[in-house]
């Protein structure tokens, strides 16, 4: 009988974001990210919803890791805003914005719980979008490094896990090639797809810069990782023919080609700049060494995949669209798809070849239609059933040798889903938002299991 057991050193946890949970958008010194701007900006976010408030974590983030330590989680992701740290984006640290990292990570540490910090997920400072429209400025990554530099000095002592971008795609295309619906703050579409690639190149920078940073700036040894959502390709069925199609597929689909084989291997795929052409970035001498930084793990964020299939046309493969029909979450674009947790592992061992690098999966959930019952109930089986199906997939990989290490669900509360608002909750605790009432969720109580048994429940 399979049991879907982990290894004893499985790493258990749950992740968050400072824009989606904090609130406090002008407590502490903190000044305006392009998220501040972009939801108060009329049609930009469904029912004009803000971060202002979102979670109020920053007054109630003790109430939270109990929480958390109730679940019996021993790792948490979250992540640090920019502009608590450096309001303006670059000059004077803000010493009340560490003060606020050093009571929260003192807090985990108080019940056994290691902090996992994501120094970027996509709040830039708006003052830099003004002064040179951020990603599109190689002076981006700059800025980024020296702020990682002051959150690395102020925290160094107390976080030795460090995550240096979160999700290149979604703050770079996403962002800036506003076709995307909806799309993403700052919300700019740029005047050419070459632009488009130019601002992921200068966030490719910022991590490789940002790695350099903590490493020169840590007082203690420290595990450095980068997170992306990679575009997963999963063969239709797997027959010889077509898992070598969903290899050869992951090259060209979304930004693979782009983002995690410069990052992981020092090069561009070259599929993609045959794709790209004319509209490949400028890449400066030195650029590739610095974004192709030794790395002691990767973050995968997965949540679903694209059916690939071998074909006889010149590429060998195509994407398969998903008939009407296909099972999705509460989320158009959130098709439930578990096999692309083992193939998004496999990728980076066999595709991209990086067999060597210890992989986490740093988000992996779903959003629910979640509703408070009769009896102060949240009954999200559905939930239930996506998580199960995913962890198991999670688990195939570990039992076939890939270097997985960790788990950690997306996402401890409901929050602010970007432009969605606050209409589409991720959480395994309910958030009800005009009282601040936490709730934890029938999810929550099978994850609480999970990880007492260490398996699969």
């Amino acid at each position: 009988m399979i049991m879907y057991k982990f290894p004893e050193d499985f790493c258990w946890g749950t992740a968050t974001a400072a824009y989606q949970i904090e609130g406090a958008y002008r407590e502490g010194r903190r000044k305006p990210s392009v998220w501040d701007t972009f939801s108060a900006t009329s049609g930009k976010v469904l029912n004009g919803d803000t971060g202002a408030v979102a979670c109020d974590h920053y007054h109630r983030y003790k109430a939270d890791v109990q929480l958390m330590a109730q679940l019996g989680i021993k790792h948490y992701r979250f992540s640090i805003a920019w502009t608590r740290i450096i309001p303006d984006g670059r000059g004077t640290v803000n010493e009340e914005g560490i003060d606020f990292y050093k009571r929260l990570v003192d807090c985990l540490h108080e019940y056994g719980i290691t902090p996992h910090a994501t120094l970027f997920h996509w709040d830039s400072p708006q003052a830099l979008e003004d002064l040179y429209g951020s990603w599109q400025s190689r002076q981006m990554a700059y800025d980024y490094a020296d702020y990682v530099t002051a959150v690395v000095r102020g925290l160094g002592d107390r976080i030795t896990h460090w995550m240096t971008l979160n999700e290149i795609p979604c703050f770079t295309h996403m962002s800036y090639d506003v076709k995307h619906k909806p799309p993403h703050a700052p919300g700019k579409q740029v005047r050419s797809r070459k632009e488009v690639w130019q601002t992921s190149h200068h966030a490719l920078l910022a991590h490789g810069l940002g790695c350099q940073a903590i490493r020169a700036a840590s007082p203690v040894p420290c595990q450095v990782a980068l997170v992306d959502n990679i575009s997963v390709t999963v063969p239709i069925n797997e027959s010889p023919v077509n898992v070598a199609a969903a290899k050869n597929a992951f090259h060209s689909c979304g930004q693979n080609g782009g983002i995690i084989f410069p990052a992981l291997t020092g090069a561009y795929s070259s599929t993609m700049l045959d794709n790209l052409k004319k509209d490949a970035p400028d890449i400066q001498p030195g650029d590739l060494e610095i974004i192709h930084q030794p790395l002691d793990s990767l973050g995968l964020n997965i949540y679903t995949g694209t059916y690939v299939r071998a074909a006889d046309n010149e590429l060998g493969y195509e994407f398969l669209n998903f008939p009407k029909g296909y099972p999705q979450m509460h989320m158009p674009w959130l098709n439930i798809l578990p096999e692309s947790i083992y193939w998004g592992i496999r990728h980076i061992s066999e595709t991209v070849g990086r067999n060597d690098l210890p992989v986490y999966i740093t988000e992996s959930g779903c959003a629910a239609q979640d509703e408070v019952n009769a009896t102060g109930e949240v009954l999200d089986t559905d939930r239930i059933m996506y998580l199960r199906q995913h962890l198991k997939s999670a688990h195939r990989a570990v039992s076939e040798g890939y270097p997985l290490k960790g788990y950690f669900l997306w996402s401890l509360m409901d929050n602010f889903e970007w432009a969605w608002g606050y209409s589409r909750r991720f959480g395994i605790v309910y958030v009800d938002y005009e009282t601040q009432k936490r709730i934890p969720k029938a999810s929550f109580e099978w994850y609480a299991e999970c990880i007492r048994q260490n398996r699969v429940v």
